[in-house]
């Protein structure tokens, strides 16, 4: 009897995940290409003695993420003569991404301008993947499991940020270039399969009535603000996160346990509170869930601080962390509520215009942020970067308020 009940919650579990699996599949992509491209190079090369600021300019390499919008217009308008309106783009974006990669593969003493170049380009194909995904999800899944989404694309990122920056790059020196390389690709090229029999054409329109606007410029008003809030937002907490592993590295954690902590622990613990934070945020609400993130991010600065103005090695690992767990809470909450802004008759330009032009909006100040550490020095900077922090965080959480108010009041 016992064991009956157990196969029949399990074959319920596996009916209710079956759903996520084509677009946490994606997901993984999207955290390895980027991770591999991205992730590694920055903690290397400041080991290596590369200064701040230089370092800081690597950033430059997920610019695509942040353009998007330039070209999402066209995913929109354009449909291409295979599969259906979203899955043709995926398909084609991914494919582009295959195929870079393997030509990367052969250029391990190409000069670096032309790798560069490719990785950019790569770039802009898996960010093109992710935008035509989104649309994907706003149009067919229904607003109210979304956060299941949002928490299967954080669980599939991370995950796929261990293979690409825990895995890939901490075996480098083992396997090489082109193994590397290849790896990646081949990933991609088996992740793409699970999203083939996605049924786009049965599902459209289940994602509900899109938002109506009276006219372009009443949307761009409304985006225009959403937009600032996310762009402060994902600004500020770059400022007080982003640059946690260079800290480790100048208070004399070694390079290997910086890399397993950047490279395994973060996207470790990023799935698990992913995994969480997907049912708390349908259960306890979106505003709450962000509050009590948010707290915990800066109770985790203040401990940064703390630990650079000590030089404590150990108190600055468990700051660390505690980033990780609490910024975990606050991936789910805010990309569903990206998705709920996305919802208007251009979901992947509404989309690319949220995300994307938030994440180039915080651009500068992601480049800026060693500089401005080598500055001021790590403790100081730390401890500048908390206010910035929770006020960009209140700005967004009134902006998701309003929102939610304007949805409990009824149809536009």
């Amino acid at each position: 009897m016992t064991q009956a009940v157990a196969l029949g919650s399990a074959r319920t579990l596996l009916a209710a995940l079956r759903p996520l699996l084509p677009f946490f599949c994606l997901y993984v992509t999207f955290g390895a290409t980027l991770g591999f491209l991205s992730g590694g190079a920055p903690l290397i090369l400041r080991a290596r003695g590369l200064d701040l600021a230089q370092v800081g300019l690597l950033q430059l390499i997920n610019l695509p993420v942040g353009l998007t919008f330039l070209w999402a217009a066209l995913l929109d308008r354009v449909r291409l003569p295979f599969l259906g309106r979203r899955l043709g783009w995926i398909v084609a974006a991914q494919g582009a991404t295959v195929a870079l990669l393997a030509a990367l593969s052969l250029g391990e003493h190409w000069p670096l301008p032309v790798l560069l170049a490719l990785a950019i380009a790569t770039c802009a194909c898996t960010a093109t993947m992710d935008i035509a995904l989104e649309a994907l999800v706003v149009e067919t899944v229904p607003a109210e499991r979304r956060a299941f989404i949002a928490s299967a694309k954080l669980c599939g990122a991370s995950l796929g940020g261990i293979l690409g920056v825990g895995v890939l790059v901490g075996s480098y020196d083992t396997i090489g270039w082109p193994a590397a390389l290849l790896a990646c690709a081949g990933l991609d090229a088996l992740c793409l399969l699970p999203i083939l029999a996605y049924p786009e054409a049965r599902l459209q329109g289940a994602g509900g009535v899109p938002e109506r606007w009276s006219g372009s410029l009443e949307r761009l008003r409304v985006l225009a603000g959403r937009i600032a809030a996310l762009g402060a937002y994902f600004a500020a907490a770059y400022l007080l996160a982003g640059p946690n592993t260079l800290a480790l590295l100048d208070l004399g954690v070694p390079l290997g346990q910086v890399g397993f902590l950047t490279g395994t622990v973060l996207p470790a613990v990023n799935l698990v509170m992913a995994l969480i934070a997907g049912g708390l945020a349908v259960r306890f609400g979106t505003v709450r869930l962000i509050g009590l993130g948010g707290i915990g991010v800066l109770l985790a600065g203040g401990l940064m601080a703390a630990a650079c103005l000590l030089r404590s090695e150990g108190l600055a690992v468990t700051a660390t962390v505690l980033n990780f767990v609490f910024g975990g809470f606050l991936g789910v909450p805010v990309f569903n509520m990206i998705y709920r802004w996305s919802q208007g008759p251009r979901p992947a330009t509404d989309y690319a215009l949220l995300f994307g032009a938030a994440f180039f909006a915080a651009m500068p100040l992601r480049v800026a942020s060693p500089a401005l550490a080598g500055w001021a020095g790590w403790p100081g900077y730390f401890a500048a970067a908390m206010p910035p922090y929770a006020a960009a965080l209140a700005w967004l959480a009134l902006q998701i308020a309003r929102t939610l108010r304007a949805d409990r009041a009824g149809p536009r």
